[in-house]
């Protein structure tokens, strides 16, 4: 299909505006630092410490400069991943082809509605594919929202730490369900998600790589992953117009868990070099797939109209994990396929 066509497609099929800024592309590992002081970030940032990478690269490029566009935050995120010999990719993608010089922030610009967080962030505390920044990453990313107008008591945490609701598999669906509930227009919503990312054989054969991006709860053992297929009925399909979600992925093979029709890769050779080069521009996502969207809505509105739930939908959705895939699971925790810890 031709671009116009294209766009009016992504439009209808995706009323909301959705933003995902992932750490790494599907194919990458994220990482997370032993200490993240060289990122270079106010004292009263957060609790320092070890941290994700993806999370203080963008933290720290937002508090340097107040008025950065969305390609020199990108452009800065990389630079910075860059010279901490990172080799993972930060991406942006979107529901709608982004204008990539206007300024970044994780509100609404004339927002009149709510502003609503979502904040997760797993350390597997005492397992063998513990990691230690996730919680940093989560006050991290607390202090800087609320710095940019979000209140505290329009936010949710989940933290495997004895403390906050503990991020199994249930409680982050029943929270997606909190941060969309009676969203409308003018509303301004934020998901950040620190922990471990996977991917798994793709179930229902709508990923062109064959392959399902996931979330890895605290509870996957028994619970299975969150695959991208739930994330996005229950996060981009359930939004309506008027509303804008931004997200914050600092996990591994995060690039496409949205699966949003837009997308900019930041590699070194996508940014201007001088004057005369071209800024940057969205190109559309070749992995989007439009039989996704017409399959998952269909599905989770059939339930819908019959009275069920979102756990019951999300149960639906969710693939029977087979033998091999709590195999492939479980070696993936061992060789801690999530982020990798970097001294």
């Amino acid at each position: 299909m031709d671009v116009d066509e294209f766009n009016a497609k992504a439009t209808e099929a995706i009323p909301a505006n959705v933003r995902m800024f992932s750490g790494c592309q599907d194919c990458q590992t994220s990482a997370d630092v032993f200490n993240v002081s060289s990122f270079d970030m106010p004292s009263d940032a957060g609790p320092g410490g070890a941290g994700g990478a993806c999370t203080n690269a963008l933290l720290s490029s937002a508090y340097a400069n107040s008025d950065i566009s969305l390609v020199d935050l990108l452009k800065s995120m990389r630079d910075i991943l860059g010279e901490k010999k990172y080799s993972q990719v930060p991406q942006l993608s979107s529901s709608r082809k982004l204008d990539l010089t206007s300024t970044w922030t994780p509100l609404l610009k004339d927002g009149s509605g709510v502003n609503r967080a979502l904040l997760i962030g797993i350390n597997y505390v005492g397992s063998n594919a513990e990691l230690k920044g996730c919680h940093n990453d989560v006050v991290a990313m607390k202090t800087y929202l609320i710095s940019q107008g979000f209140r505290e008591e329009d936010m949710k945490i989940y933290m495997d730490d004895g403390i906050h609701e503990n991020p199994t598999y249930d409680n982050i669906v029943a929270a997606f369900e909190w941060l969309v509930k009676n969203a409308g227009e003018g509303d301004n919503l934020f998901f950040h998600y620190s922990g471990h990312g996977g991917n798994e054989p793709d179930d229902n054969g709508d990923e062109k790589d064959g392959r399902d991006e996931t979330l890895i709860p605290v509870d996957y053992q028994q619970r299975g992953q969150i695959r991208d297929d739930l994330i996005y009925q229950q996060l981009v399909v359930a939004l309506p117009a008027g509303v804008q979600l931004t997200a914050c992925m600092d996990c591994c093979h995060s690039g496409t868990v949205f699966d949003l029709p837009y997308i900019f890769v930041a590699s070194q050779d996508s940014f201007q070099e001088d004057a005369d080069t071209p800024v940057p521009e969205m190109t559309t996502n070749p992995s989007f797939s439009f039989q996704r969207v017409l399959k998952v809505a269909k599905k989770a509105y059939e339930m819908y109209q019959k009275g069920a739930g979102v756990q019951d939908i999300a149960l639906t959705l969710k693939d029977e994990v087979t033998e091999e895939d709590k195999a492939a699971l479980s070696k993936a925790a061992k060789g801690c396929l999530g982020k990798c810890a970097i001294a």
